[in-house]
Protein backbone atom coordinates (compact mmCIF):
# COMPACT_ATOMS: atom_id res chain seq x y z
CA UNK A 1 0.00 0.00 0.00
CA UNK A 2 2.84 2.00 0.62
CA UNK A 3 3.95 2.04 -3.56
CA UNK A 4 0.26 2.89 -4.27
CA UNK A 5 0.55 6.17 -1.96
CA UNK A 6 3.51 7.02 -3.70
CA UNK A 7 2.28 6.38 -7.07
CA UNK A 8 -0.99 8.18 -6.45
CA UNK A 9 0.97 11.12 -4.94
CA UNK A 10 3.17 11.28 -8.19
CA UNK A 11 0.30 11.04 -10.34
CA UNK A 12 -0.74 13.92 -8.30
CA UNK A 13 1.91 15.95 -8.92
CA UNK A 14 2.32 14.88 -12.83
CA UNK A 15 -1.51 15.60 -12.99
CA UNK A 16 -1.72 19.52 -11.56
CA UNK A 17 2.33 20.32 -12.75
CA UNK A 18 0.58 19.75 -16.53
CA UNK A 19 -2.68 21.31 -16.11
CA UNK A 20 -0.51 24.37 -14.16
CA UNK A 21 2.20 24.10 -17.34
CA UNK A 22 -0.08 23.09 -20.53
CA UNK A 23 -3.38 24.38 -19.38
CA UNK A 24 -4.32 20.49 -20.03
CA UNK A 25 -7.30 19.02 -17.71
CA UNK A 26 -6.04 16.68 -14.79
CA UNK A 27 -8.73 14.29 -16.32
CA UNK A 28 -7.05 13.56 -19.45
CA UNK A 29 -3.90 12.17 -17.50
CA UNK A 30 -5.72 11.08 -14.04
CA UNK A 31 -8.15 8.12 -16.40
CA UNK A 32 -5.46 6.10 -17.87
CA UNK A 33 -3.13 6.36 -15.10
CA UNK A 34 -5.75 5.24 -12.77
CA UNK A 35 -6.54 2.48 -15.60
CA UNK A 36 -3.00 1.12 -14.84
CA UNK A 37 -3.08 1.40 -11.50
CA UNK A 38 -6.14 -0.43 -10.88
CA UNK A 39 -5.18 -3.47 -13.06
CA UNK A 40 -1.47 -3.30 -11.03
CA UNK A 41 -2.45 -3.63 -7.65
CA UNK A 42 -6.28 -5.28 -8.28
CA UNK A 43 -7.93 -2.29 -6.75
CA UNK A 44 -11.48 -2.48 -8.51
CA UNK A 45 -13.26 -5.64 -10.86
CA UNK A 46 -11.66 -5.39 -14.08
CA UNK A 47 -15.77 -5.38 -15.59
CA UNK A 48 -15.68 -1.83 -14.15
CA UNK A 49 -13.01 -0.76 -14.47
CA UNK A 50 -13.50 2.26 -16.62
CA UNK A 51 -16.51 3.31 -14.48
CA UNK A 52 -13.91 3.63 -11.70
CA UNK A 53 -11.81 5.72 -13.58
CA UNK A 54 -14.01 8.32 -14.68
CA UNK A 55 -15.92 8.61 -11.24
CA UNK A 56 -12.54 8.83 -9.25
CA UNK A 57 -11.11 11.51 -11.76
CA UNK A 58 -14.01 13.49 -11.46
CA UNK A 59 -14.34 13.45 -8.13
CA UNK A 60 -10.49 15.02 -8.28
CA UNK A 61 -12.07 17.33 -9.94
CA UNK A 62 -14.19 18.28 -7.64
CA UNK A 63 -11.55 19.69 -5.13
CA UNK A 64 -8.51 20.67 -7.94
CA UNK A 65 -11.80 22.92 -9.98
CA UNK A 66 -12.58 24.90 -6.49
CA UNK A 67 -9.39 26.19 -6.42
CA UNK A 68 -8.85 26.45 -9.80
CA UNK A 69 -12.00 28.81 -9.73
CA UNK A 70 -10.59 30.95 -6.82
CA UNK A 71 -8.10 32.12 -8.30
CA UNK A 72 -9.54 33.07 -11.83
CA UNK A 73 -12.56 34.82 -9.50
CA UNK A 74 -9.30 36.70 -7.71
CA UNK A 75 -8.81 37.97 -11.18
CA UNK A 76 -12.27 38.97 -12.25
CA UNK A 77 -11.85 36.38 -14.84
CA UNK A 78 -14.62 34.23 -14.55
CA UNK A 79 -18.31 35.59 -16.57
CA UNK A 80 -20.40 33.99 -14.24
CA UNK A 81 -23.20 35.08 -16.31
CA UNK A 82 -21.90 32.57 -18.39
CA UNK A 83 -21.73 30.32 -16.26
CA UNK A 84 -25.19 30.10 -14.67
CA UNK A 85 -26.49 30.04 -18.43
CA UNK A 86 -24.55 26.95 -18.50
CA UNK A 87 -25.06 24.82 -15.40
CA UNK A 88 -28.46 23.83 -15.72
CA UNK A 89 -27.38 22.11 -19.47
CA UNK A 90 -24.04 20.73 -17.33
CA UNK A 91 -25.76 19.65 -14.57
CA UNK A 92 -28.59 17.24 -16.55
CA UNK A 93 -25.67 16.31 -19.60
CA UNK A 94 -23.18 14.91 -16.82
CA UNK A 95 -26.16 13.04 -14.68
CA UNK A 96 -27.74 12.04 -18.52
CA UNK A 97 -23.89 10.58 -19.14
CA UNK A 98 -23.14 8.96 -16.59
CA UNK A 99 -26.81 7.22 -17.49
CA UNK A 100 -25.61 6.29 -20.32
CA UNK A 101 -22.10 4.90 -18.69
CA UNK A 102 -23.78 2.73 -16.49
CA UNK A 103 -25.49 0.86 -19.63
CA UNK A 104 -22.26 0.23 -21.48
CA UNK A 105 -19.31 -2.07 -21.04
CA UNK A 106 -16.00 -0.86 -19.45
CA UNK A 107 -14.65 -2.01 -22.80
CA UNK A 108 -16.69 0.19 -24.52
CA UNK A 109 -15.92 3.44 -22.36
CA UNK A 110 -12.34 2.68 -23.04
CA UNK A 111 -13.04 2.95 -26.72
CA UNK A 112 -14.62 5.65 -26.80
CA UNK A 113 -11.89 7.57 -24.54
CA UNK A 114 -8.90 5.69 -26.64
CA UNK A 115 -10.98 8.02 -29.64
CA UNK A 116 -11.05 11.19 -27.33
CA UNK A 117 -7.11 11.01 -25.99
CA UNK A 118 -6.28 10.41 -29.99
CA UNK A 119 -8.66 14.19 -30.72
CA UNK A 120 -7.19 15.91 -28.27
CA UNK A 121 -3.62 14.64 -29.27
CA UNK A 122 -4.36 16.11 -32.34
CA UNK A 123 -5.31 19.61 -31.65
CA UNK A 124 -2.70 19.94 -28.56
CA UNK A 125 0.32 18.82 -31.26
CA UNK A 126 -1.14 21.09 -33.89
CA UNK A 127 -1.71 23.61 -31.54
CA UNK A 128 -5.00 24.45 -33.11
CA UNK A 129 -7.38 27.42 -31.67
CA UNK A 130 -10.72 28.27 -32.48
CA UNK A 131 -11.67 30.70 -34.74
CA UNK A 132 -14.07 33.43 -33.40
CA UNK A 133 -17.72 33.42 -34.33
CA UNK A 134 -20.20 35.97 -33.85
CA UNK A 135 -23.58 34.71 -32.63
CA UNK A 136 -24.44 35.88 -29.10
CA UNK A 137 -25.25 33.06 -26.47
CA UNK A 138 -28.95 32.98 -25.91
CA UNK A 139 -30.30 31.04 -22.65
CA UNK A 140 -31.82 28.20 -24.82
CA UNK A 141 -28.93 27.87 -26.87
CA UNK A 142 -26.09 27.60 -23.49
CA UNK A 143 -28.69 24.53 -22.19
CA UNK A 144 -28.34 22.47 -25.60
CA UNK A 145 -24.43 22.81 -25.11
CA UNK A 146 -23.96 22.56 -21.52
CA UNK A 147 -26.08 19.42 -22.26
CA UNK A 148 -23.75 18.09 -25.06
CA UNK A 149 -20.60 19.10 -22.65
CA UNK A 150 -21.83 17.62 -19.31
CA UNK A 151 -22.92 14.29 -21.13
CA UNK A 152 -19.37 13.70 -22.84
CA UNK A 153 -17.25 15.25 -20.20
CA UNK A 154 -18.97 12.36 -17.82
CA UNK A 155 -18.14 9.87 -20.68
CA UNK A 156 -14.76 10.27 -20.55
CA UNK A 157 -14.03 11.81 -17.29
CA UNK A 158 -12.77 15.34 -17.56
CA UNK A 159 -13.95 18.75 -16.11
CA UNK A 160 -15.22 19.79 -19.83
CA UNK A 161 -12.57 22.30 -20.35
CA UNK A 162 -11.40 20.47 -23.69
CA UNK A 163 -15.22 21.26 -25.28
CA UNK A 164 -15.96 24.29 -23.19
CA UNK A 165 -13.30 26.70 -23.99
CA UNK A 166 -13.29 26.17 -27.94
CA UNK A 167 -17.12 26.86 -27.70
CA UNK A 168 -16.64 29.82 -25.58
CA UNK A 169 -14.30 31.15 -28.06
CA UNK A 170 -16.21 30.93 -31.00
CA UNK A 171 -19.21 33.03 -29.12
CA UNK A 172 -16.08 35.57 -29.16
CA UNK A 173 -15.31 35.20 -25.60
CA UNK A 174 -11.75 36.03 -24.45
CA UNK A 175 -9.65 33.43 -23.99
CA UNK A 176 -8.44 33.95 -20.19
CA UNK A 177 -12.28 34.56 -19.66
CA UNK A 178 -13.25 31.27 -21.73
CA UNK A 179 -10.20 29.26 -19.65
CA UNK A 180 -11.56 30.35 -16.11
CA UNK A 181 -15.58 30.46 -17.12
CA UNK A 182 -14.32 26.53 -18.53
CA UNK A 183 -13.37 25.83 -15.18
CA UNK A 184 -16.13 27.13 -13.35
CA UNK A 185 -18.21 25.37 -15.10
CA UNK A 186 -16.30 22.47 -14.15
CA UNK A 187 -17.14 22.47 -10.66
CA UNK A 188 -20.54 21.58 -11.85
CA UNK A 189 -19.60 18.55 -14.06
CA UNK A 190 -17.54 17.12 -11.70
CA UNK A 191 -20.11 17.39 -8.90
CA UNK A 192 -22.99 16.03 -10.78
CA UNK A 193 -20.35 13.63 -12.43
CA UNK A 194 -19.19 12.07 -9.00
CA UNK A 195 -22.84 11.66 -6.86
CA UNK A 196 -24.15 10.31 -10.60
CA UNK A 197 -21.07 7.62 -10.36
CA UNK A 198 -22.08 6.95 -6.93
CA UNK A 199 -25.64 6.26 -7.25
CA UNK A 200 -24.77 4.21 -10.52
CA UNK A 201 -22.23 2.76 -8.66
CA UNK A 202 -24.26 1.98 -5.62
CA UNK A 203 -26.62 -0.71 -6.89
CA UNK A 204 -24.19 -2.50 -9.44
CA UNK A 205 -23.57 -5.38 -6.40
CA UNK A 206 -21.58 -4.91 -3.70
CA UNK A 207 -19.51 -1.54 -4.40
CA UNK A 208 -20.19 0.04 -1.10
CA UNK A 209 -21.60 3.73 -0.46
CA UNK A 210 -18.53 5.17 -2.93
CA UNK A 211 -20.04 3.46 -5.63
CA UNK A 212 -17.96 4.37 -8.69
CA UNK A 213 -15.21 6.37 -7.09
CA UNK A 214 -12.54 5.09 -5.19
CA UNK A 215 -11.88 7.42 -2.82
CA UNK A 216 -8.16 6.12 -1.85
CA UNK A 217 -7.05 7.55 -5.33
CA UNK A 218 -8.99 10.85 -4.78
CA UNK A 219 -7.47 11.37 -1.63
CA UNK A 220 -3.61 10.78 -2.97
CA UNK A 221 -3.71 12.68 -5.83
CA UNK A 222 -6.01 15.79 -4.84
CA UNK A 223 -2.91 17.18 -2.06
CA UNK A 224 -0.44 16.90 -4.76
CA UNK A 225 -2.29 18.02 -7.64
CA UNK A 226 -3.34 21.35 -6.09
CA UNK A 227 0.29 22.04 -4.51
CA UNK A 228 1.90 21.34 -7.91
CA UNK A 229 -0.44 23.12 -10.20
CA UNK A 230 1.01 26.90 -9.00
CA UNK A 231 4.62 25.83 -10.21
CA UNK A 232 3.35 24.43 -13.51
CA UNK A 233 1.72 27.74 -14.34
CA UNK A 234 5.03 29.11 -13.08
CA UNK A 235 7.21 27.62 -15.01
CA UNK A 236 5.41 28.64 -18.21
CA UNK A 237 7.57 31.50 -18.26
CA UNK A 238 10.81 29.41 -18.10
CA UNK A 239 10.30 26.63 -20.70
CA UNK A 240 9.77 26.13 -23.95
CA UNK A 241 5.81 25.16 -23.65
CA UNK A 242 5.55 24.59 -27.58
CA UNK A 243 8.08 21.79 -27.82
CA UNK A 244 6.54 20.20 -24.38
CA UNK A 245 2.68 20.41 -26.41
CA UNK A 246 4.43 18.56 -28.97
CA UNK A 247 5.56 15.69 -26.91
CA UNK A 248 3.14 15.58 -24.57
CA UNK A 249 0.57 15.45 -27.70
CA UNK A 250 2.76 12.50 -28.92
CA UNK A 251 2.29 10.65 -25.64
CA UNK A 252 -1.13 11.29 -25.74
CA UNK A 253 -1.86 10.02 -29.05
CA UNK A 254 0.17 6.72 -27.40
CA UNK A 255 -1.59 6.41 -24.96
CA UNK A 256 -5.28 6.49 -26.67
CA UNK A 257 -3.60 4.08 -29.62
CA UNK A 258 -2.82 1.89 -27.37
CA UNK A 259 -6.03 2.04 -25.30
CA UNK A 260 -8.12 1.68 -27.86
CA UNK A 261 -5.88 -1.44 -29.65
CA UNK A 262 -6.47 -2.94 -25.85
CA UNK A 263 -10.27 -2.89 -26.41
CA UNK A 264 -10.78 -3.29 -29.88
CA UNK A 265 -8.56 -6.66 -30.95
CA UNK A 266 -7.47 -6.97 -34.65
CA UNK A 267 -9.22 -10.73 -34.84
CA UNK A 268 -12.69 -8.34 -34.16
CA UNK A 269 -11.61 -6.10 -36.96
CA UNK A 270 -12.60 -5.92 -40.75
CA UNK A 271 -10.33 -7.36 -42.77
CA UNK A 272 -9.71 -3.66 -44.52
CA UNK A 273 -8.64 -2.25 -40.65
CA UNK A 274 -6.09 -5.49 -40.60
CA UNK A 275 -3.08 -3.11 -41.89
CA UNK A 276 -4.30 -0.49 -40.48
CA UNK A 277 -4.28 -2.08 -36.95
CA UNK A 278 -0.88 -3.12 -37.98
CA UNK A 279 0.73 0.11 -38.63
CA UNK A 280 -0.51 1.81 -35.96
CA UNK A 281 1.09 -0.31 -33.78
CA UNK A 282 4.49 -0.12 -35.45
CA UNK A 283 3.95 3.55 -34.88
CA UNK A 284 3.00 3.23 -30.99
CA UNK A 285 5.87 1.48 -30.58
CA UNK A 286 8.43 3.99 -32.53
CA UNK A 287 6.69 6.39 -30.76
CA UNK A 288 7.35 4.69 -27.65
CA UNK A 289 11.09 4.40 -27.85
CA UNK A 290 11.11 8.15 -29.09
CA UNK A 291 9.80 9.14 -25.40
CA UNK A 292 11.52 6.56 -23.90
CA UNK A 293 8.63 4.91 -21.75
CA UNK A 294 8.52 1.59 -22.82
CA UNK A 295 7.56 -0.50 -20.07
CA UNK A 296 6.18 -3.88 -22.49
Amino acid sequence: MTELAAELILLGIIAGTLAGLLGIGGGIVVVPSLLWLFDRFQLVPPDHAMHFALGTSLATICFTSLASVRAHHKRGAVLWDIVLKLSPGLVIGTLMGTQIAERMTSRNLGIGFAVFLIVVSLQVGLQLQPKTGGASLKAWLAILLGLFIGTISALVGIGGGTLTVPILMWFNVPIRAAVATSAAGGIFIAAAGTIGFMLIGSTAGALGEGGYIYWPAVAGIVPASLVFAPLGARLTHALPVGMLKTVFALFLFVVGAKLFIQNFPKSELGPLLEAAHGSMTSFIQIAERMLGVVKE
